[in-house]
């Protein structure tokens, strides 16, 4: 089973809800804003894509961090701010099963779902 991974009111995650959906693709959608993320299922996705990856340094959750702690960012306290705020997590992550993908496109989609 799929599983969508993001915040019910992220536009981007819409999108990627909305293709899913249009396109009939089954799958389960994990608000990690409301339903919490797992320690040890978010240090396997950082091993797995790296969490310069999964930071969101574009959102507003990064821009209202100190400055100091921005500069000082690092494996250990990237995975400590994904797990104290959740919005901070680039989405949506989508997991296959076997693979992780992160964002969406309709391209991407388009090349995983053939």
């Amino acid at each position: 089973m799929l599983t969508l991974y993001g915040i019910a009111n992220c536009d981007t995650v819409k999108k990627a809800r909305r293709w899913l959906d249009g396109r009939g693709i089954d799958h389960v959608f994990h608000d990690y804003k409301k339903q919490g993320l797992d320690e040890g299922q978010l240090r396997a996705w950082v091993a797995e894509l790296g969490w310069e990856t999964l930071l969101n340094r574009r959102g507003t959750t990064w821009r209202k961090l100190p400055e100091s702690v921005r500069d000082g960012i690092d494996e250990e306290r990237a995975i400590q701010l994904m797990l104290d705020a959740p919005s901070i997590i680039r989405r949506p992550l989508l997991d296959t099963g076997t693979t992780r993908h992160v964002g969406f496109s309709e391209t991407q989609y388009q090349e995983l779902f053939r």
